[in-house]
């Protein structure tokens, strides 16, 4: 995580976007980070002189390949969900001090045929594998720090999928 060129806000939190896609059967992409055995949602910071927006689309496109066109917003998180790194993660060296990370997380239903989907379509690719998951599956696997943050945002958008 390169703190520098996104936006910390005075604690020390980094301005995140989350991103759930989910299909006609509220199923859930799964994504697996490339060269490890850990598996998250799609998620990344916000630049400079970037809106929520346009970090979620550029996230989608970087980590997924997906486009906005791909794709129908369903709903974002009304408030931030914060996290913080474990202290063997906190970079001691790196100014200004990135202690954690605070998400907008959005719900997205996929539009398109998931061969649209592709992992290698940056020259750095996040993950090098990903399936399709039911909806609570990502509390068993998720990484522990970030644990109660997915929870918040699953439940938060749990009535609008299950209704």
């Amino acid at each position: 995580m390169d703190c520098n060129q996104h936006v910390i806000d005075a604690s020390g939190y980094r301005e995140n976007v989350g991103i759930i896609v989910c299909n006609e059967s509220q199923h859930v992409v799964w994504c697996k980070r490339s060269g490890q055995d850990a598996w998250q949602f799609p998620q990344g910071g916000v630049q400079q002189d970037e809106s929520i927006e346009q970090a979620l689309f550029r996230e989608l496109k970087e980590e997924t390949g997906l486009e906005d066109r791909h794709v129908e917003i369903l709903a974002r998180t009304k408030d931030w969900l914060h996290y913080r790194l474990p202290q063997h993660l906190v970079r001691k060296n790196s100014l200004p001090k990135c202690i954690g990370q605070k998400q907008r997380w959005f719900l997205l239903k996929l539009q398109t045929d998931e061969s649209k989907i592709n992992l290698r379509s940056s020259i750095k690719p996040e993950f090098d594998n990903w399936r399709w998951v039911e909806y609570w599956h990502p509390l068993e696997e998720v990484v522990f720090f970030k644990r109660n943050v997915y929870e918040r945002a699953l439940k938060e958008f749990e009535p609008l999928l299950f209704h």
